[in-house]
């Protein structure tokens, strides 16, 4: 649920970094996903801080985190979490690495099919393929959140359900920035990142993405 996040991030900020203001209210999503696509191009890296919210049956009450994400595209991303423990994810090409510390954790896992299904849907496709995948609700202001624009997608497939119930998608109007972007899966269990100091074409240390850091 966390490795396709980097390339979705870039994705919605390019999205954002399209002009909302004068989008027409016909067919808006369309028309801000083909003026994002334009610029998308244009982003070759992004830092962010974010605050990651965790919701489950399994937990008496949400788990709060925060730390910092670095992309370089085309794949390479890494969320330093910075508490209440602390942890790395780094996504490099088809390849996801995890070190948890605290839990013992130190694993790599193969998501090439995973990448595959987002370049494709995300990154390559068009506003129609994703409406053709999705059920897509567009609203120039977000629930609770009055000066954002709202992008809520659910899954047609059964397939695609199993593990993705609907992602919601919040950008701020005024910094035509991704505020806030949330996953509920089909278990019920969410998990929301609130995301601040987004920094497109930022300046990356050599050793941004060194697990060892």
């Amino acid at each position: 649920m966390i490795c396709g996040l980097g390339i979705v991030l870039a994705m919605c900020v390019a999205l954002a970094r399209a002009s909302a203001a004068d989008t027409p209210k016909a067919d808006s999503f369309d028309e801000l996903y083909e003026r994002g696509q334009k610029v998308n191009a244009s982003i070759k890296t992004l830092t962010a801080r974010f605050t990651e919210t965790t919701a489950s049956t399994l937990l008496t009450k949400p788990l709060i985190a925060h730390g910092r994400l670095s992309v370089e595209r085309p794949a390479r991303v890494i969320l330093r979490y910075t508490d209440p423990e602390a942890r790395v994810v780094l996504i490099d090409g088809n390849t996801m690495t995890m070190r948890w510390p605290g839990r013992n954790i130190n694993q790599t896992l193969d998501i090439a099919a995973t990448q595959g299904c987002i370049q494709k849907y995300f990154v390559n496709g068009t506003a129609a393929d994703l409406r053709r995948q999705f059920d897509i609700d567009d609203r120039p202001q977000g629930d609770n959140r009055p000066n954002t624009y709202y992008v809520s997608m659910i899954p047609k497939r059964k397939q695609m359900r199993e593990g993705l119930g609907r992602l919601e998608l919040w950008v701020g109007r005024t910094s035509m920035l991704l505020d806030t972007m949330k996953m509920t899966f089909a278990n019920g269990d969410t998990k929301a990142m609130t995301f601040e100091d987004v920094v497109p074409n930022a300046p990356l240390d050599t050793g941004t993405f060194n697990l060892d850091r």
